[in-house]
């Protein structure tokens, strides 16, 4: 791609995707991220403060409706109107959308949750390769599939189902269908005011206009359905070279022997709704396992009447997949986020599913359908509970042999 320029427009989800440095790269990020280091130039954007404001409220909303077992769909959908008029304020700043035009990019690289970058790509008139970071379903971009076997996004049904099993994919597709209209809709404000009258994209169809869809999922993960020709694995998309764990994470490890070490971590996302009681029902569930646990939990949220036990470490911060490549680590308890099941199921680690929202379900589905581990519902957790599960996968030998 010597002498090529590209336009990457990741600033949603995926903001650290490494590209080819022999391309002129260019992205656009709402995240006020550090550049050290970068062969990439950035374009920081941010809308007004109130939006701001309203964007993290309902962020905020939608996470907690999802923690406590409510419908998340209505928050989703209102999470997305805030986007849409945040992608107004973006195609209305003529200084950057001017600039991208005399630029004049040979190919545009759009995240396929931001439908923003789409628009943005149409309204540049370049080409685009659009990359999905999750596994099949949450997006409709007009691959086949079969009810019979396919299963709908958020119907938590396997590839191997029974007559009422398609009944309900069937039923699911109608209300999948629904939301994704919904969805969508939130953004033909947008579109009226910025695209002239008789060359409106629609954005159902631009979904299905990408000349290649990157799927960071793979064959060892994902259930069997059909795939165009357009649509390319690419799982571990996020990885990086393992490096070896600091040495203070070394010395704790060791003090556990063969006993090895248990990794807790459930994504940035979730850091700030720890709930004092599902700390604390986790951390006892803990302090009786054999196993050293290193947990990634904010000190600042931990129970002040409650003394972490000798065997439990707590992190702001941790190398998730340095540790998950340690040769002494026995079990992974996750939210079930896409990344880190990749992570485990790379390096051979079982695991303890506590999914949250949006696609973590439907991971986890597939962790248990694949014997790579177990699940568990997130507010349902008690310390006994959760201790059988970790001795479950532990001892049995159909997630150690993983």
């Amino acid at each position: 791609m010597a002498g090529q320029r590209v336009l990457l427009l990741v600033g949603f989800l995926l903001p650290g995707v490494l590209l080819s440095e022999a391309a002129k790269i260019l992205t656009i990020s709402t995240l006020d991220t550090k550049d050290k280091g970068k062969s990439y130039q950035v374009i920081r954007w941010f809308p007004p403060d109130d939006y701001q404001k309203r964007i993290k409220d309902s962020f905020n909303n939608y996470i907690e409706k999802a923690l406590d077992g409510r419908k998340e769909s209505e928050g989703l959908v209102q999470l997305m109107e805030i986007f849409g008029t945040q992608c107004s304020y973006l195609l209305s700043r003529k200084d950057i959308m001017d600039s991208l035009n005399n630029e004049n990019f040979d190919l545009v690289f759009v995240e396929g949750f931001d439908f923003c970058s789409f628009l943005i790509a149409e309204k540049l008139e370049k080409p685009f390769v659009a990359i999905l970071p999750t596994s099949f379903g949450p997006l409709e971009f007009g691959l086949p599939s079969p009810l019979s076997y396919v299963p709908v996004f958020h119907s938590l049904l396997t590839d191997h189902m029974d007559f009422w099993g398609r009944v309900k994919n069937v039923l699911m597709f109608f209300s999948f269908s629904t939301i994704q209209w919904r969805i969508h809709s939130t953004f033909d404000n947008t579109i009226k005011e910025h695209f002239t009258e008789g060359s409106r994209p629609v954005l159902s169809h631009l979904l299905r206009k990408a000349e290649l869809w990157f799927v960071n999922s793979d064959f060892a993960f994902d259930f069997a359905r059909p795939l165009l020709p357009n649509t390319v694995y690419v799982g571990g998309l996020m990885e990086k070279p393992i490096k070896p764990v600091p040495q203070d994470l070394e010395n704790f490890i060791a003090n556990f022997g063969d006993a090895g070490f248990v990794l807790v971590a459930f994504g940035s996302t979730l850091d700030i709704y720890e709930s004092e009681e599902v700390l604390k029902n986790m951390h006892s569930a803990f302090a009786h396992l054999p196993q050293g646990v290193i947990w990634k939990c904010r000190s600042s949220h931990w129970p002040k009447d409650v003394h972490l036990a000798t065997n439990v470490k707590i992190m702001d911060w941790l190398p998730q997949s340095d540790l998950l490549a340690h040769p002494r680590i026995r079990l992974f308890v996750t939210h079930g986020g896409q990344n880190s099941v990749m992570e485990a199921i790379r390096h051979g680690v079982p695991m303890v599913g506590l999914p949250v929202n949006g696609d973590q379900h439907g991971n986890m589905v597939r962790v248990v359908a694949k014997n790579y581990g177990v699940v568990m519902q997130l507010n349902q957790v008690t310390a006994d509970t959760l201790a059988l599960k970790m001795k479950q996968v532990i001892e049995d030998k159909r997630y150690v042999a993983l």
